[in-house]
């Protein structure tokens, strides 16, 4: 009797031992299997207040792992099973069930990307946000000083507040989250600048220079000519002329600019009207890059006081108003000689 009962329990404890060995067998080629993707690639998404459990049964159900309770015994294991990071994730054919724990438990979430153009307005920015997909709208529909104030910048005028670039961010983020970044990106920049900017300089703070480098940006059509652009500037202020402009015109008009700026726009008083008063718009008139801000701080030196458009993105460069006079001539009137004043008389 004792015999057949040694033999009922190695028999017994046999069998566990194979089947032991077949689990930790068929758990480590589950392990070592790659994801099946009939696409090659599948995106999963952890939403807020998703759990292992959860997302194991999704993915079983998609068909992308064999065993949602292998899944989990690996994250337990592993010490990963309560760490897992919301967002959406791109897995692809190369990738394990141990690869796929490893990008969730590191938050390697699917980004997307916006690009904040040179020369925007605020209101152009406003307009691609409310169209992103991946962007959460949450005050973009408000006022600018509400938007501003969401951000923690109250009274602050929204205008050249956001740097042009390229930001990643992941899906759903928020316009608050998104603009706050872009207004923290711009400052670090514009400080830094300031700090190393050049000598004998008409803008006197960081703001000033700001504004200045958002007319640089609207006036430029070629990047070589920045920094000679940003020279004419300075030293027409410090000579104290008029900057005399077309963009900061065409921005203190507003909703009422058609496309066409004429003589009586020109004699139009708004603040931001620099054919009509001296010195600085009262803000940016648009989001003016890395490479403007770098121009006004270290402006090319020289007598130039004047340019006007050739009619192909390039400007002619001239240090009297006579010389002005004849590119205007050439190059906006055809040649066609007739009584006329580019500038009026300065103070």
């Amino acid at each position: 009797m004792r015999i057949i009962i040694y033999k009922l329990i190695g028999i017994v404890v046999l069998i566990a031992s194979l089947s032991a060995g077949w689990f930790v067998m068929d758990y480590q080629n589950f392990l070592r299997t790659p994801l099946n993707l009939l696409q090659g690639k599948h995106i999963v998404e952890v939403p807020q207040g998703g759990n292992l459990g959860r997302l194991a049964n999704k993915l079983h159900a998609d068909g992308v792992i064999s065993s949602p309770r292998y899944l989990i015994w690996y994250a337990r294991l592993s010490g990963n099973a309560d760490s897992i990071k919301i967002g959406e994730y791109a897995l692809n054919s190369t990738m394990t069930p141990v690869n796929l724990i490893e990008i969730i438990n590191q938050g390697k979430v699917i980004q997307y990307s916006l690009t904040i153009v040179e020369g925007w307005t605020f209101k152009q920015l406003i307009e691609v946000l409310k169209m992103h997909p991946q962007i959460r709208n949450t005050v973009l529909d408000k006022s600018g000083n509400e938007i501003m104030t969401a951000i923690g910048l109250d009274g602050v005028h929204p205008e050249g507040q956001f740097l042009p670039d390229t930001y990643l961010f992941p899906n759903n983020s928020s316009d608050v989250d998104f603009l706050r970044r872009a207004n923290n990106s711009l400052h670090r920049l514009l400080n830094s600048s300031w700090e190393n900017r050049g000598v004998g300089l008409a803008v006197k703070t960081p703001y000033e220079a700001l504004t200045l480098a958002s007319i640089v940006e609207k006036e430029t059509g070629l990047a070589s000519e920045r920094k000679t652009i940003a020279g004419v500037f300075n030293r027409r202020l410090l000579k104290r002329m008029r900057l005399q402009t077309d963009p900061t015109v065409i921005y203190g008009l507003g909703d009422k600019f058609d496309g066409n700026i004429r003589r009586r726009d020109l004699k139009r008083d708004t603040p931001y009207n620099t054919y009509r008063r001296f010195g600085l718009p009262p803000t940016p008139i648009a989001l003016p890059g890395r490479k403007a801000i770098e121009a006004v701080l270290h402006p090319e030196e020289g007598d130039i006081l004047y340019f006007v458009s050739r009619g192909d993105g390039s400007h002619s460069f001239s240090s009297t108003l006579k010389q002005h006079n004849e590119a205007v001539i050439k190059y906006q009137l055809k040649g066609r000689r007739k009584t006329f004043s580019s500038y009026p008389k300065q103070k």
